[in-house]
């Protein structure tokens, strides 16, 4: 765990530090938008499927969004994953929008990668996504779908994946409660996962977060699978998290 953190702290640390040293030689172009976020976590779960074998994640990523809604950003985290390394990379662009007023949508394209994964494996894939989001009442809604064509490292098989995500604040209060639901047809499924046979699944979560602040957030979430209980993969489990953005 501790080559984990600290390889994935010095990623985070260089890609933190090259939008300073841009801006210390020429200032970016007025529309455009640099945010970074890290966060520790008790557990990385991915769709509901632990990914850091139930110990701690450091995670954090960086976006650069412009004026004309197209954005391009990284995110890493620590895992536990034997063949996958120490250390997943994500890589992402796409195009976020307001459809009407109200309605976002947003398109885009992931590259999952894995740095230090055994060296001859082919483990990265490609995952377009999209989705929609508005409001109703005082609860934003987002429907979404992701789906990664055949690639060899999903053993040439092709995998869905349709989530909505559900988000409300408390009035006068700085907590605000989160809900999810997912639904997995292909071999990144929980159950295949975990080593059974079924291609299809369900993941859900419901949770709570506590701004700490400006840019400091305090969570947790209840997560659950369908399928197989494997110890730090399926099980269900509770994750706290504290999250800083900048």
């Amino acid at each position: 765990m501790r080559s984990s953190l600290s390889g994935l702290c010095a990623i985070l640390a260089l890609g933190i530090a090259a939008p300073a040293v841009a801006q210390d030689a020429a200032d970016p172009p007025a529309d455009l938008t640099v945010s970074a976020n890290v966060g520790l976590f008790s557990d990385y779960r991915f769709r509901g499927v632990g990914l850091s074998g139930g110990d701690i994640a450091v995670q954090g990523g960086i976006d650069l969004v412009s004026g004309t809604g197209l954005y391009v950003g990284t995110w890493a985290s620590s895992i536990t994953g034997g063949a996958y390394g120490t250390i997943e990379l994500d890589l992402y662009g796409g195009f976020r929008t307001e459809l009407t007023p109200g309605v976002t949508v947003d398109v885009g394209l992931l590259y999952y990668a894995y740095p230090n994964s055994t060296p001859g494996l082919d483990l990265e894939y490609f995952e377009p996504y999209a989705s929609i989001a508005t409001t109703m009442g005082p609860v934003g809604v987002k429907v979404g779908v992701a789906y990664a064509w055949d690639q060899a490292s999903l053993g040439s098989d092709d995998n869905l994946y349709v989530y909505s995500d559900f988000t409300a604040g408390i009035p006068d209060t700085p907590l605000s409660l989160r809900a999810h639901v997912g639904y997995t047809d292909g071999p990144l499924a929980p159950a295949v996962l975990a080593g059974g046979a079924d291609r299809n699944g369900f993941d859900y979560l419901v949770g709570a977060d506590l701004a700490l602040g400006s840019n400091l957030t305090a969570g947790i979430a209840y997560v659950g699978v369908d399928g197989p209980v494997v110890d730090g993969l399926t099980d269900d489990t509770v994750v706290v998290s504290i999250k800083a953005a900048f």
